[in-house]
């Protein structure tokens, strides 16, 4: 008797290991194909993936993997494979990375472009690479973006290149920041540069021209005239769009200079307009019920807006739900959870508010400033600082902080560009957290 239940308990302890093993895996194929996760707005698909709570350089690190050269781009993840991008600190050459998720062995370094005479990066150095479109990924294709420099097609498992474009030109001037996304057979590029502002479809078979729409934008040349001669930033911006069905069909959701738009993603004919007055908006549209919310950007007149969805052509102030013209963030994507919307700003703060009024629920400083956009997984939201910290709060209308964890702790930063931290946004993959510092790439997990 006790033989057949000490056998009974093995078979079970088994059963479980296989089980867990197999939802190991479907977790992991699940993956992070876009900088934003799945749906682009940092939730994972899984309600429960086992990511750990609290880490240090010493305590679950799976593994830390150095990465050559620079680059910002956020890892994205399918397979077992993670998938980054990175140039010369000169511009000259761009490479894709690929590493194992498992191991952090880096089975790809592969130069896809070489620019002669790359446009420098200017006074936003610090704040840019020549690698920071994030890498959009599906089954079997990983599609790598650098903005005018190139956009190619890449199988995931030959690392054959299928197609390339070196013929989209734009003047990004302060560097390409906006990724690819990628709509049934196309794949969408954003170019919002100082001397042009358009959107275009590739076929992701092919690489050829689907459709280009240009920003429809009024300028104010003589405003614009003289920015261009100072820095060449009021035309430009810097987010990626969102694809979202809000009841009225998919739309494209994206923030230009000056306005912020909605189009049909399969034709790229432009849905409606929202005219504001700002440039370089960074953030990436996040939607609830039947609003999107975007941050506008830089300048007097920035602010955080949400937008009832179902307009058409030129919008007024009758489509707004709310504008708030302080906190909103800068740089970090807002995160959406239930009816609250977090916010990551540059100054040490961390804000809640109420998503369909806009009023602040609750403001804590918890120290550093946010790039990196934050996510949402186990039922906790983790944001992740330019110092290398992740405070991990517990969602609701009270501020409860449920760690604080660190990497690279001690590192000097003097140099923005060599120092510690997170610009690039994190990936899940399984039960791992994958964060990209300015030099590593890291695996959270326990093990």
């Amino acid at each position: 008797m006790i033989s057949q239940a000490l056998s009974c308990t093995s078979l079970s302890y088994l059963v479980l290991a296989v089980a867990a093993v197999e939802w190991s895996s479907r977790l992991s194929a699940q993956g992070w194909p876009d900088y934003r996760g799945p749906a682009g707005d940092g939730h994972t698909s899984n309600r429960f993936h086992g990511v750990p709570l609290q880490w240090s350089d010493e305590e679950h690190v799976a593994w830390k993997t150095d990465l050559p050269e620079l680059g910002l781009s956020s890892p994205v993840v399918l397979d077992g494979r993670v998938w980054l991008t990175t140039a010369t600190e000169d511009g000259h050459d761009f490479f894709v990375l690929g590493i194992d998720a498992q191991s952090g062995e880096l089975f790809l370094n592969q130069r896809l472009f070489h620019s002669d005479q790359p446009e420098s990066l200017g006074n936003g150095r610090q704040d840019n690479s020549y690698a920071t479109p994030s890498v959009a990924l599906e089954k079997g294709r990983a599609y790598v973006h650098f903005g005018s420099f190139g956009t190619a097609c890449l199988d995931t498992q030959t690392h054959q290149i299928l197609w390339q474009r070196e013929d989209l030109p734009c003047r990004h001037y302060r560097g390409a920041s906006s990724s690819p996304v990628i709509h049934e057979s196309l794949l969408i590029c954003t170019f919002d540069g100082a001397d042009q502002q358009y959107l275009v479809a590739l076929n992701k078979v092919t690489g050829q021209t689907v459709w280009q729409t240009k920003r429809s934008a009024v300028w104010n040349d003589e405003h614009v005239e003289n920015a261009m001669v100072r820095e060449g930033d009021w035309r430009k911006a810097h987010s990626t769009p969102l694809l979202a069905n809000l009841g009225k069909g998919m739309r494209l959701f994206s923030v230009g200079a000056k306005a912020a738009y909605a189009y049909d993603p399969s034709t790229g004919k432009e849905v409606w307009r929202l005219d504001h007055g700002a440039y370089s908006a960074a953030p990436r549209p996040v939607v609830f019920e039947d609003q999107v919310l975007f941050v506008t950007g830089f300048s007097r007149g920035a602010q955080m807006v949400s937008v009832q969805t179902g307009g058409q052509g030129i919008l007024t102030d009758n489509h707004l739900r709310w504008a708030l013209e302080n906190p909103f963030p800068k740089y970090a994507s807002p995160i959406v959870v239930d009816d609250l919307v977090y916010l990551a700003l540059d100054d040490s703060f961390l804000v809640c508010l109420e998503a369909r009024s806009g009023e602040v629920v609750w403001k804590e400083r918890v120290g550093g400033k946010f790039r990196a956009c934050p996510i949402y997984v186990d039922g906790r939201i983790y944001f992740f600082s330019l110092e290398g910290t992740t405070t991990v709060i517990q969602p609701g209308r009270n501020f409860h902080l449920l760690a604080t964890n660190y990497l690279e702790k001690g590192v000097v930063n003097d140099d923005p560009r060599r120092g510690p931290g997170f610009m690039a946004s994190p990936a899940i993959d399984g039960k791992g957290l994958i964060l990209r510092t300015r030099h590593h790439l890291y695996r959270i997990e326990e093990r």
